[in-house]
C-alpha cells in the first residue's frame, strides 16, 4: 500500500482530482508563495516604501521556475520553513541589487497564511463547480420522481411510502445549506495575512505597515482583517469543517444509494462503466464504487478537521508545532473533498433508477406498509388509540399467517362493518399515502428559483 493514497501513481484521483492535485503540488504551493512575495514587492513599490523599479523586478522574476529544488529541499530542512530559503533564491536572482528588497517587513507565516488563503480560495472554487453539479443532478431526479412511490425506511425497516423525488430533495436541502454556509463564510476566510514578526508591524512602523498590510490585500484581492490572525485559526478550521459537513452529507447519501442498491433492493444502480466495480473472481458483481469512495472520503475528513481542531489551541503570539498540522491537513482534506465531490457528481448526473423495483419492494410486506393509513381511517370512527390496537393486530395475523393485509382488514369484522373492500383498497393505495412529499419536493425546487 502506498504510504499516502492522495499521492498515489495506483489510486490515481480516487483520492483527489486532477486539478486540486496541481493546486496543492510542490510547484502549485511554491508558485503562490511566489506571487505574496512578488504582490508585497509591488504594494510597497508602489507606496515608495522600496524603490519603485524593485516591485518590477521582483514580480519579473517570481517564477517557480526559478527554483532549485534539492536546494530549496535541503535548506528547509534546516531552517524548519521554506520561506527563508525561497527568498534567498528569489532574492539572488534580481538583478542590480533590487532583491535585497524581497520580503520587506514580512515574516514566514504572512508569505505563507495569506498563501494558504490564496489557495484555499483557488480549491473551493473548483469544489463549487462539481457542489453546483451535484445541485443540478438532483433537481433533475427530483423532477423525474417526485411521484414515485417507495418505501420509506425507519430503522432500516419499512415504514410508510414516500417517493423518491422526495427523499431526493432531503438530499439536496443539505446541499443548498452547504452552499449558503459557503456563502457566507468567505468574508471570514478571504483575509490577507501580514502582520510581522509578533503581530504588531513593528518593523515598518504603524503608518508605513498599515499602509503596506491594505495595499497587499487590494494587490490580491482580498479582506483587512481589523486584527492579526496568525495565532487565531477559527478561519481556517472553519474551512476543514465545512468541507467535513459536505463531505459528511455526500456520505449519507452514498450510504443510502448502497443499501437502495443492494441484490435484494435494486431500486437504484450506479452508472454502468465497463469494468466498473468489477470483482476479480465473481463475473457478476457490480459493486458501488463512486458511494463507497464517497464514505470513505467523508470519514477522512472528519478526522482532518479533527486535527484542525486541535491546531487552534496553540501558544501565545506564534504556535510551536500546532502550525505544522496544518500543512498536513488542509492539503489533505481538499485532495479528499475533491474525490468525493467528483464521485458524487459522477453517481448523481448518471444514477439509474427502478420505479417497478421500488414499487415491488412496498410489496413485499403484503401490504403492512400503509398500516398506518388504516390506523388513521379508523381513528375518526373509534379512537386512535383503539383503532391503533386493532390494526396492530391485524398486522400479527397477517405477518404470522403470511396473508395479504387486505384479506386480514376484511376478515375482521370491526373494520369490514366500517370499510368496505372498494374502501380498504383506496386507503391501502401506497401512492394516496405519500402525504405531502411531493409538495414539499415541489416546494423546495420553487424557491430555488
Amino acid at each position: 500500500m502506498p504510504a499516502l493514497v492522495t499521492n498515489s501513481k495506483i489510486w490515481g484521483e480516487m483520492f483527489g482530482t486532477k486539478e486540486m492535485h496541481l493546486l496543492f503540488s510542490d510547484e502549485g504551493t511554491t508558485q503562490l508563495y511566489l506571487d505574496v512575495e512578488a504582490a508585497l514587492a509591488r504594494s510597497q513599490s508602489k507606496l515608495n516604501i522600496i524603490p519603485k523599479e524593485a516591485g518590477e523586478k521582483i514580480t519579473q522574476v517570481a517564477k517557480v521556475e526559478i527554483i532549485d529544488w534539492k536546494k530549496l529541499e535541503k535548506r528547509t530542512s534546516i531552517v524548519g520553513y521554506p520561506i527563508l530559503p525561497l527568498v534567498e533564491q528569489l532574492s539572488e536572482k534580481v538583478e542590480s541589487d533590487f532583491g535585497q528588497f524581497c520580503h520587506w517587513g514580512a515574516t514566514t507565516q504572512d508569505i505563507m497564511d495569506t498563501a494558504d488563503v490564496l489557495q484555499i480560495r483557488k480549491g473551493l472554487k473548483l469544489l463549487s463547480k462539481d457542489l453546483r453539479s451535484i445541485s443540478d443532478a438532483l433537481v433533475n431526479i427530483i423532477e423525474n420522481y417526485i411521484n414515485t412511490p417507495m418505501a420509506g425506511r425507519t430503522h432500516l425497516q419499512h415504514a410508510l411510502p414516500t417517493s423518491f423525488g422526495y427523499k431526493a430533495s432531503t438530499w439536496l436541502s443539505g446541499i443548498d445549506r452547504h452552499q449558503k454556509r459557503l456563502d457566507e463564510m468567505k468574508k471570514r476566510i478571504f483575509n490577507v495575512s501580514f502582520f510581522g514578526a509578533a503581530g504588531t508591524l513593528a518593523s515598518l512602523g504603524e503608518d508605513d505597515g498599515l499602509k503596506t498590510q491594505s495595499a497587499l490585500a487590494k494587490e490580491l484581492d482580498l479582506n483587512v482583517p481589523e486584527v492579526s490572525w496568525h495565532a487565531i485559526r477559527d478561519n481556517f478550521c472553519e474551512v476543514t469543517g465545512w468541507l467535513a459537513m459536505v463531505g459528511a452529507s455526500l456520505g449519507k447519501i452514498a450510504y443510502d444509494v448502497m443499501l437502495m442498491m443492494q441484490t435484494e433492493t435494486q431500486e437504484v444502480a450506479e452508472p454502468f462503466l465497463h469494468g466498473r466495480g468489477s470483482s476479480s473472481t465473481m463475473p457478476q458483481k457490480r459493486n458501488p464504487i463512486s458511494s463507497e469512495i464517497m464514505l470513505a472520503c467523508s470519514k477522512l475528513l472528519k478526522e482532518n478537521h479533527a486535527s484542525m481542531l486541535d491546531a487552534m489551541v496553540l501558544d501565545h503570539e506564534r504556535a510551536t508545532g500546532q502550525w505544522h498540522v496544518e500543512w498536513h491537513a488542509i492539503p489533505n482534506a481538499f485532495l479528499v473533498a475533491s474525490s468525493s465531490f467528483s464521485s458524487a457528481k459522477y453517481l448523481l448526473e448518471g444514477l439509474e433508477v427502478s420505479p417497478e423495483k421500488m414499487k415491488d419492494n412496498i410489496y413485499k410486506t403484503n401490504g403492512l406498509i400503509v398500516a398506518e393509513s388504516v390506523m388513521m381511517a379508523l381513528a375518526p370512527k373509534m379512537g386512535r388509540q383503539i383503532a391503533h390496537d386493532l390494526v396492530y393486530d391485524c398486522c400479527r395475523v397477517s405477518i404470522k399467517k403470511n396473508i395479504s393485509f387486505i384479506d386480514t382488514l376484511l376478515k375482521n369484522k370491526e373494520i369490514s362493518n366500517i370499510f368496505n373492500k372498494t374502501d380498504l383498497l383506496e386507503i391501502i393505495d401506497p401512492s394516496n399515502y405519500l402525504g405531502a412529499a411531493p409538495a414539499m419536493a415541489k416546494r423546495l425546487l420553487d424557491n430555488r428559483k
